[in-house]
């Protein structure tokens, strides 16, 4: 039964590449056309796969609508937390999610520090969007021509000598960002504050939110915190895999 499934499983990938016949699912599946059509049929039951008048199949719109219903039931909140919390016993240090929406950066999950100095970050809170790491991750994904609307109509408050200072700034540090794929906020919107953050995908490989760990001076430097930054990277990267539902890569 289980090498049943796998086969009728593998012929969705090979749709996604385009309608194919009969013979085409049969050669790429090894098996006779008849067992091929067992499985196309069964397949075309369920919404899954259609037949074309042509008698090509493609994939089929009940799959599209599983698709949408799944993604719009993710929370990417649940998938992450206990990874943050997995992050923040390993590091110590407060661990922030946060999302873009309705043209703010929202904090939506925090694991507190577990040393004496806490941070004022609050979970609904909107983020200093001109200097937070995770801003800068979630708008750095932005189309270009996004990116420079929502730069030019910002506020730039030099919390910091080290804040952002103008919209040509903010948008030079974000393609950086966009390139690197990790931000960080070095004093910029208080100076005993550090922080250093990556992205969180969805399938489609857009930031569907971001995470980063912050730490003041008085308990790491900001050296001493950029050492953590592979380890937020993989941390991001595991989320993403679980959000996304991609297998883990096997090792060599």
């Amino acid at each position: 039964m289980s090498q049943t499934v796998d086969r009728a499983l593998s012929i969705l990938p090979l749709l996604a590449q385009g309608p194919a016949d009969l013979g085409q699912v049969a050669e790429r599946l090894g098996v006779h056309k008849s067992t091929a059509l067992r499985l196309l049929r069964t397949l075309h039951e369920h919404g899954l796969v259609h037949r074309q008048q042509d008698q090509r199949y493609r994939l089929g719109a009940r799959l599209f609508s599983l698709a949408q219903e799944a993604v719009e039931n993710l929370d990417v909140r649940e998938i992450a937390h206990p990874y943050l919390v997995e992050l923040n016993e390993s590091c110590g240090h407060t661990v922030h999610l946060a999302v873009y929406e309705e043209q703010e950066v929202l904090y939506i999950d925090k694991v507190e520090s577990r040393y004496p100095v806490r941070m004022y970050s609050r979970i609904g809170k909107p983020v200093a969007i001109t200097v937070a790491a995770v801003a800068k991750l979630l708008l750095a994904d932005l189309p270009e021509s996004e990116r420079r609307t929502i730069a030019e109509r910002l506020d730039y408050p030099m919390y910091t000598p080290r804040s952002t200072p103008n919209a040509g700034a903010f948008l030079k540090e974000l393609a950086v960002v966009r390139e690197q794929g990790w931000a960080t906020d070095l004093g910029g919107h208080e100076e005993s504050i550090n922080c250093v953050g990556a992205p969180i995908r969805g399938a489609d490989g857009r930031v569907v939110a971001a995470m980063s760990v912050s730490a003041p001076n008085v308990v790491v430097t900001a050296e001493e915190l950029l050492t953590l930054l592979p380890l937020v990277r993989r941390t991001a990267e595991s989320i993403s895999r679980e959000y996304s539902g991609t297998p883990r890569p096997k090792k060599a």
